[in-house]
């Protein structure tokens, strides 16, 4: 079986070395789009670890029944399915409504249901059959934050919410769907009744609603066997129309580790309603990887590195051609790159690369334009020497027209060295 790794501790600190050696270890990375995430939510106590492991083939701790009930998963754990295909990621969250944080401290597991909103494509919502209808029990609350965060969502992928009803007993499955579609959908109208969100979409614009149940574990073992085997087969990529695994990120799993990362610091810094989609957050991390790696290029290109030498010396000609040229190479590079990336983040990463490279420009342009302004200087000093030498006599006239002819010829010569990277950016490049 499968160990669990503890991607978030219950003091809310991310485990980002022990996220690296997961996907290291079970070849996370080389999965591609091919893979699924699925976590579970519920009561502490509700046997969620036990279903995980039954289901995924997991080994999460589970309650022991002879030491009594109590809280058993901390934080965020997860763990590599090895009995199902494709790559499946399952995620065991701690408990809700646990006493071992008291009842006014519901911060984390607010927290960890919307992580498990934001990097999950299917979430289990466990409950006991007794608790449908109760308030707090039948993680009404809870569900009530995960459809206002879905609805504010920027571009929302939809997701699949599967009840699973544990220790379902003498009523009808149907009697017990029909009254939980019913609190759902009331759920969702009420959240749509609040301001700033689409109350015009559809419960089915954002998810698929699936409900299933399970006899006890503990006095019906063998049926609820019977029925978690079937459950597993719902989550192999088949064609099958109860399939569950069709869900898929938009994102390759190269970058499930910086997605979570940034999910969860986005979450914990209260941002949690704006959260991007996974197609711009994985744009953002990449194009700016991409961006770094293009000013790393330049800031050690030999070519730029001899004209930053040379310009110390003196002015140097065709300065502002050569290094335009310089960097429109990188900048060019950079667009290939990203060109199949969001089109907004791709730019705006752009715009910040090249503000970085006028930054490491910055220093060589000006110790061209101080060759040019000495060099005017020595030259309209020079002119009005020679004129008065000539006999014109000093008079305000002849200063104020050698002094004009210098400058024209200071400015043409400016906008000579000018970057075309400065004329193309709203940018106003202070030189002094």
């Amino acid at each position: 079986m499968q160990e669990g790794m503890q991607l978030i501790d219950g003091n809310g600190k991310f485990n980002v070395e022990g996220l690296q050696d997961f996907m290291a270890a079970t070849e996370f990375a080389q999965c591609g789009l091919s893979y699924s995430v699925v976590a579970i939510i519920g009561p502490q106590s509700s046997g969620k670890s036990t279903l995980m492991n039954h289901v995924f083939g997991t080994d999460f701790k589970m309650l022991d029944a002879y030491r009594g009930r109590g809280q058993t998963t901390k934080g965020i754990w997860i763990a590599k399915s090895n009995e199902i295909e494709p790559y499946t990621i399952a995620m065991d969250l701690e408990g809700t409504d646990s006493s071992a944080r008291g009842e006014d401290n519901t911060e984390f597991e607010k927290q960890s249901t919307l992580f498990a909103l934001a990097i999950a494509d299917t979430i289990m919502v466990n409950m006991w059959c007794k608790d449908i209808g109760l308030e707090h029990a039948a993680n009404r609350p809870l569900l009530k934050l995960v459809f206002q965060v879905m609805k504010r969502l920027f571009r929302p992928r939809k997701k699949t919410l599967l009840f699973v009803i544990r220790d379902h007993s003498k009523t009808p499955l149907g009697k017990l769907e029909s009254d939980l579609r019913e609190g759902i959908e009331k759920i969702w109208d009420a959240v749509g009744a609040e301001p700033e969100t689409h109350s015009s979409a559809a419960l089915s614009d954002y998810f698929n609603v699936e409900i299933t149940a399970l006899s006890s574990y503990e006095f019906e073992e063998d049926d609820f066997t019977n029925q978690v085997a079937h459950l597993k087969q719902r989550f192999f990529n088949t064609k099958s129309p109860r399939s569950l695994a069709d869900d898929r990120l938009e994102e390759t799993a190269s970058r499930f580790s910086a997605r979570a990362e940034e999910i969860w610091k986005t979450i914990k810094d209260n941002k949690d309603l704006d959260l991007p989609s996974p197609k711009v957050m994985a744009a953002s991390v990449r194009c700016e990887e991409i961006a770094k790696e293009k000013l790393n290029q330049f800031t050690s290109d030999d070519d730029w590195l001899e004209l930053k030498e040379a310009v110390q010396a003196g002015p140097v000609t065709g300065f502002g051609e050569t290094l335009s040229s310089i960097l429109v190479t990188y900048l060019s590079q950079y667009d290939k790159e990203v060109i199949y990336f969001d089109q907004d983040v791709r730019n705006a990463k752009r715009k910040q690369l090249e503000l970085n490279a006028l930054e490491v420009v910055h220093d060589a342009y000006v110790t061209m334009l101080e060759h040019l302004s000495s060099n005017k200087l020595g030259k309209f000093k020079s002119k009005l020497q020679q004129l008065l030498n000539e006999g014109e006599g000093f008079v305000a006239s002849t200063a104020h027209s050698c002094a004009r002819s210098c400058l024209l010829e200071f400015d043409q010569e400016c906008k000579g060295i000018q970057l075309q990277l400065v004329k193309r950016i709203s940018l106003n490049f202070t030189v002094i």
